[in-house]
């Protein structure tokens, strides 16, 4: 019943859900990015560039989400939790264009099969952040909001393995100093997507336990 008495003014859940569909487009593209750097290094550059341009996307929903937040009388939950929710959500999108932008400033031109499945990982995570996002609408969802936000949590421990791995394995195999350093500081910040996807995570479970 809550559900379907929550106030729609100010159309948030419109601009949470733009803003959700452009999280799993970054999540491709950079599994894409990923993907290109291990089979095909000259294909990089474009799913670098469609990062930039769907975090500039973002950046204008997040600048219009927060405008409708100082002007409308009544929102759907709290005005806080409105904010955390859309700046963790740019959050993602955010270390998603880091990692492209790390991947051109320390010149990478390839990466080992493994961190193509990290980003594979990475990208499940987005997903998830969308799945979960588009049933924020009606507190109806609850189980399902709850479901996905676990989900979330699994992949992101997931990362975490996934990181570990990696690490191990480029301090095993990597003869080359600089490449230990650069291909480390691209993977911490990989994973911190999903770290990050987690934080979404939270806030939404948090405006679930507190409205349903």
């Amino acid at each position: 019943m809550f559900g379907r008495l929550m106030p729609k003014e100010g159309k948030y859940f419109d601009l949470f859900n733009a803003h959700a569909v452009l999280i799993t487009q970054g999540g491709k593209a950079l599994s894409n990015l990923i993907g290109a750097l291990v089979d095909q290094p000259d294909q990089a550059g474009r799913y670098a560039e469609e990062i930039d341009y769907l975090e500039r996307k973002a950046d204008d929903i997040t600048h219009d989400t927060l405008s409708q937040l100082h002007t409308s009388f009544i929102t759907p939950f709290d005005r806080d939790e409105i904010h955390q929710l859309i700046s963790g959500m740019d959050d993602i999108l955010d270390i998603i264009q880091d990692v492209a932008e790390s991947m051109s400033l320390y010149d990478i031109r390839r990466v080992p099969p493994e961190a193509k499945e990290m980003a594979e990982v990475t990208e499940k995570c987005c997903r998830a952040v969308e799945s979960v996002v588009k049933l924020l609408h009606s507190m109806d969802n609850a189980p399902a909001i709850l479901k996905f936000c676990h989900e979330i949590a699994e992949l992101e421990s997931e990362a975490d393995r996934g990181l570990r791995s990696l690490m191990s394995k480029l301090f095993r195999d990597e003869p080359d100093v600089r490449e230990v350093i650069k291909l480390k500081q691209i993977y911490e910040i990989l994973e911190s997507v999903t770290d990050r996807c987690k934080d979404v995570a939270g806030t939404v479970e948090a405006i679930v336990l507190e409205n349903s």
